[in-house]
C-alpha cells in the first residue's frame, strides 16, 4: 500500500492546476451564479411590469361596467354585476401577486448585493459576458 503513494510522487500522478486556472474557474462558477440571480430579477420585473399593466386594464374595464350615474349600482343588470365582481376578484389576486414580486426581486437585488460584497473583485460586467459566451458554445 506504502509503495502505491512512493509510485505516485515518483511518476507525477497528481498536479495541481496553476493559480490563474483556479481563479478562472472559480470566476466561471461566480458568473453563473450572478447570471442565474440576474436572469430571475429580470423575469420577475418583466412579470410585475405585465401585471400591471393587465390590473389597469381590468380596471379601466371596471369603470366602464360600472357606469357614470349617481344611481348606476340601482339599476344594473345582473350580468353586470357578475362581471364586476369577477373583475374585483382579478385585481385582488393581481394585487396579491404584484406584492409577492415585489418581496421576490428584493430578495433578488438583496443576493446580488450579497454576492457582489461577497466576491469584490468580480466585475459583472464583463465577467457575465465571458459566461454567456461560453454558454453559448
Amino acid at each position: 500500500m506504502f509503495n502505491l503513494f512512493l509510485r505516485a510522487r515518483a511518476h507525477n500522478y497528481f498536479r495541481a492546476r496553476s493559480v490563474g486556472r483556479d481563479t478562472e474557474n472559480d470566476r466561471s462558477k461566480i458568473g453563473l451564479i450572478a447570471a442565474a440571480i440576474d436572469n430571475a430579477l429580470q423575469s420577475a420585473e418583466a412579470e410585475q411590469a405585465g401585471l400591471s399593466r393587465r390590473i389597469e386594464d381590468v380596471g379601466a374595464r371596471a369603470v366602464m361596467a360600472t357606469g357614470n350615474g349617481v344611481d348606476e349600482y340601482l339599476t344594473r343588470e345582473a350580468i353586470d354585476s357578475r362581471t364586476l365582481v369577477v373583475l374585483e376578484t382579478e385585481m385582488v389576486n393581481g394585487d396579491r401577486r404584484l406584492k409577492e414580486l415585489a418581496l421576490v426581486i428584493g430578495h433578488f437585488k438583496f443576493l446580488k448585493a450579497v454576492l457582489l460584497s461577497r466576491f469584490p473583485d468580480f466585475n459583472p460586467a464583463v465577467d457575465l459576458s465571458k459566461s454567456r459566451a461560453s454558454n453559448q458554445r
